[in-house]
């Protein structure tokens, strides 16, 4: 019965430790600039601000996107707890998946964006 227990519990623990391993690898904190997934890096009117367009365009069927220097991800989350940061420079914490990160938490970054920042 002991060496049963201990067997259990060391396939679990090969099961266990991996999923968690990947879990955290994968919620990592992201920098970069809320836009849509329809204008992208640039917004395609020049008659409203970034943060309009961005609106806009989600009010027509667009997601909201991060983009970042090397990539733009579609963001899966509220609406409304994105819609505040549309146009800014943020941090963004998730889980990414392929192009789309799940967001946990959204805060405005820090004014010293890396060089090469869009917009």
């Amino acid at each position: 019965m002991k060496r049963t227990s201990i067997l259990a519990i060391a396939l679990l623990s090969a099961f266990a430790i991996p999923a968690i391993q990947q879990a955290r690898a994968a919620a990592l904190p992201m920098d970069g600039v809320i836009s849509d997934s329809m204008c992208g890096r640039k917004h395609m009117t020049s008659a409203k601000t970034d943060a309009e367009c961005t609106r806009m365009c989600v009010k027509q069927g667009a997601s909201y996107a991060l983009v970042t220097k090397d990539k733009i991800y579609t963001l899966a989350g509220k609406t409304s707890v994105l819609a505040p940061f549309a146009g800014k420079h943020v941090r963004v914490e998730g889980s990414v998946k392929g192009d789309t990160i799940t967001v946990t938490s959204v805060h405005e970054a820090m004014a010293n964006m890396p060089a090469g920042m869009p917009m």
